[in-house]
């Protein structure tokens, strides 16, 4: 089964995902007709980009699994390495250059694709030889017309673009400074074709976590559920990339907010008497799903492991009741704080005042991160911040990656969560304005609950939000699922009870549409 079918569409074959080309041909569209838009910008403009490049792994000859460069999927869907394309602006035409490869490419890498064939598979108006860049631009563009690179800070991750280069580049006419703003915020709002694609990938995570869930026993470790995860993600989706680095953390570790990276590679041994927090999503055609799912070894809550889960859980369902265009992302992640404080007094864990908490900031002890972020093909997508210097210096909001207005057709995950970090808390005891809110005695019987975050996908409507992920969630639903467990599905293979188990089964998390009035 080939990659694409014809002209039409992406698809990994089975029962997988079919995605039209149609989709970055709009794309295109959307951005050309953002950038006519754009006051002072020349008629005879083109837009330039780069693709990933190929590469290896150090001074070895391996090479690491590819994806795509993020800006450039977005206009193109190309899936191969080494590609630049351009766009008329006043038009939309579109060109594609591809690299030129050694006969020799046969025999290591397979057939070579000439650029006729390109050109069919990813609908663009041309193909040409990347080494033909500066020719072509001659012909098309000339010294008196305007291209616009890539370049500008990513405010997430704090990392540049690359602005796309060729040699000979520098007789053209160059700008910096347009392009960058405007195609993030084109990335911000979801086509419905786009929203299809989200759709698709948060299905296939959502059932790679109930699978997990199905299949976890006592004294396995972190890194088998990872491995299972994967698995179901790959063999059932085509999605052979995560969206990150899966976080699969148990007993302490759920306290540790990014568990799982190269000096803690989910590697412990779990328990029956541990909480789970595994973190996990798989992507297909480079967009994104991001899942957490926080649930108990043994299948049954305990009583600390209950209230902390209803308590973030609640959360999460507030901030979901209030999503709607015109809120303020900020104002959502209050309502989470709030929420949780609450719980967590109602519990005994802290005393006082729930207003004079959220002045001090309390639960950023509690939840030192944001409330969510943008997601699309990246993770944590673009365009969280239009202007960086208003983020807040606040402990708590500091982390928000957004803070903008809530839009129609805007993605984001909605992840509150608690966690019992011993060091943020031991370092809360000794703060004038925490300490007097904390009861350390009852603190002390939850720190082996290690930390809860539930997180959904979401995409904002015209009255509320649309749920993308479809998991089990109230404890209820857990404890339901997992009663299952014994019949160890993955030792088995037996996908047809997981099936019967999923028909019979189908959570919607209090509806998968929120109508916000």
């Amino acid at each position: 089964m080939t990659t694409f079918n014809g002209p039409d569409y992406f698809w990994k074959g089975a029962q997988t995902l079919k995605v039209p080309m149609e989709l970055f041909k709009l794309n295109r569209q959307r951005l050309c007709e953002a950038l006519r838009a754009h006051r002072t910008l020349p008629s005879e403009s083109f837009v330039f980009l780069q693709g990933g490049a190929s590469e290896m792994r150090y001074c070895s000859d391996h090479e690491p699994l590819f994806r795509q460069e993020s800006y450039f999927h977005w206009a193109f869907g190309v899936i191969e390495p080494d590609f630049f394309g351009v766009i008329n602006v006043h038009n939309g035409e579109s060109i594609l250059f591809i690299p030129r490869l050694p006969s020799s490419y046969v025999a290591w890498m397979g057939k070579i694709k000439e650029t006729d064939e390109f050109k069919k598979i990813y609908h663009v108006d041309h193909v040409y030889y990347v080494d033909e860049l500066e020719k072509v631009f001659n012909e098309i563009v000339g010294t008196s017309k305007l291209i616009l690179v890539l370049n500008g800070l990513n405010t997430d991750s704090g990392k540049e673009s690359k602005a796309a280069s060729f040699e000979g580049m520098d007789k053209f006419h160059v700008d910096k400074t347009t392009l960058h703003p405007i195609i993030s915020e084109c990335r911000v709002f979801k086509t419905d074709f786009e929203l299809d694609v989200m759709r698709y990938a948060n299905k296939i995570s959502s059932e790679a976590h109930k699978f997990v869930m199905l299949n976890i026993k006592d004294g396995m470790h972190e890194y088998e559920l990872e491995a299972l995860f994967q698995y179901y993600c790959q063999r059932h989706g085509g999605m052979r990339h995560m969206s990150y680095t899966c976080i699969c953390a148990t007993g302490e570790n759920p306290a540790v907010l990014h568990y799982g990276h190269a000096g803690a590679p989910n590697d412990r041994q779990l328990t029956s008497k541990d909480m789970c927090l595994f973190d996990m999503g798989g992507e297909y055609y480079c967009y994104a799903s991001d899942i957490t799912c926080a649930f108990p070894v043994s299948g049954h809550f305990t009583k600390e492991q209950r209230i902390i889960y209803e308590a973030v859980l609640d959360a999460n369902r507030q901030v979901m009741k209030s999503v709607r265009p015109g809120v303020s992302w900020t104002d959502m992640h209050l309502i989470a704080e709030r929420t949780q404080l609450e719980h967590l007094k109602a519990a005994g864990l802290i005393q006082g005042d729930i207003d004079e908490m959220m002045n001090v900031r309390l639960c950023s002890v509690f939840m030192p991160h944001g409330l969510g972020h943008m997601i699309g093909i990246d993770t944590h997508d673009v365009g969280g911040y239009t202007d960086p210097q208003t983020r807040s210096s606040l402990p708590g909001l500091k982390s928000l990656r957004t803070n903008r207005l809530l839009q129609e057709r805007m993605c984001l995950t909605i992840e509150p969560g608690i966690y019992f970090n011993q060091g943020l808390i031991n370092n809360a005891y000794e703060n004038e304005e925490f300490k007097k809110f904390l009861n350390r005695d009852e603190i002390n019987k939850y720190l082996h609950v290690g930390g809860v975050r539930i997180e959904d996908d979401i995409v904002v409507t015209n009255d509320g939000c649309e749920l993308l992920t479809v998991v089990p969630r109230t404890c209820d639903e857990i404890e339901e699922w997992m009663k299952y467990n014994d019949k160890q599905v993955i030792d088995k293979i037996d996908y047809k009870l997981f099936d019967e188990l999923n028909k019979k089964h189908q959570y919607k998390n209090q509806d998968l549409t929120v109508k916000n009035k």
